[in-house]
């Protein structure tokens, strides 16, 4: 057995993170939220080394547009099976979400989901979307944690990404960089608050309460373009990790990652 993941893209114009599991027989490979356009999605898929065929199903996390903005159009073009929380399904209906029954599975807080080789364990987030999930993955031998856009991490979040060996982690600001930047206050308050996005401080703070000795890979990821960069995220997690800097991985922005193994 092998489990791997890579990101697409991660940040505020996009969201997508390819997960793939390889059994004896069988690879399966779930695409985690379709912020990307399906020409461009196809783009990234082909420097990994796939098509869109390859995919065996869509999760999204939430309804908010960087992150389910062309779902509804892969799935119906490629027939992908969709999970979503319920909650979710009731936001995207709203904008006139049409999908065939068969096609749209709803996944559920603590409720295993078994997608071929992979099995994905979803939990909530503290995150201001209707019924938002993140998502610890495992192949029956790695654990692979995935956790972006929450504002805090909760004590359900923390118990959720135990046992992780490696962890997709959201490191998404710098709070004075936030207060300091021309954005409206409302959105300040929005992503400065317990709805909206961890800050580096944030993040080094629960990766502290779920490191132990088989936690070998963090990926910093669903960076802000405008209030944050590459080099303050590994500032952070670097002391938590006890590396260098330089040695934390991060997730571009707009090119993501290469694959990397669990």
């Amino acid at each position: 057995m092998a489990l791997r993941v890579r990101s697409l893209a991660s940040g505020s114009s996009g969201n997508a993170t390819l997960v793939e599991a390889s059994g004896t027989l069988h690879t399966t490979r779930v695409l985690v939220d379709c912020g990307l356009r399906p020409a461009e999605l196809a783009r990234r898929l082909q420097q990994a080394g796939l098509e869109i065929a390859d995919l065996d199903a869509l999760f999204i996390t939430h309804e908010h547009s960087d992150h389910v903005g062309h779902a509804r159009t892969l799935a119906q073009r490629h027939r992908l099976p969709l999970w979503m929380s319920e909650g979710t399904r009731r936001a995207c209906e709203a904008h006139a979400w049409e999908l065939a029954p068969d096609q749209l599975g709803l996944a559920r807080d603590g409720e295993p989901l078994v997608l071929g080789e992979l099995c994905l364990h979803p939990f909530t987030v503290p995150h201001d979307a209707r019924e938002p999930l993140q998502l610890r993955f495992t192949d029956g031998n790695r654990q692979l944690g995935l956790v972006t856009d929450l504002g805090h991490a909760s004590r359900h979040v923390v118990d959720s990404l135990q046992g992780c060996h490696a962890l997709f982690l959201e490191t998404n600001h710098e709070p004075e960089w936030v207060r300091r930047s021309s954005y409206p206050e409302f959105l300040k308050r929005r992503i400065l608050g317990d709805q909206g996005h961890l800050s580096n401080a944030q993040a080094a703070d629960l990766l502290g309460q779920l490191q132990h000795s088989g936690l070998h890979t963090v990926i910093a990821a669903h960076l802000s373009e405008r209030n944050n960069q590459p080099e303050q995220a590994r500032q952070a997690l670097a002391p938590v990790l006890g590396c260098a800097p330089e040695e934390v991985r991060v997730a571009d922005p707009a090119e993501g990652t290469d694959w990397i193994d669990v």
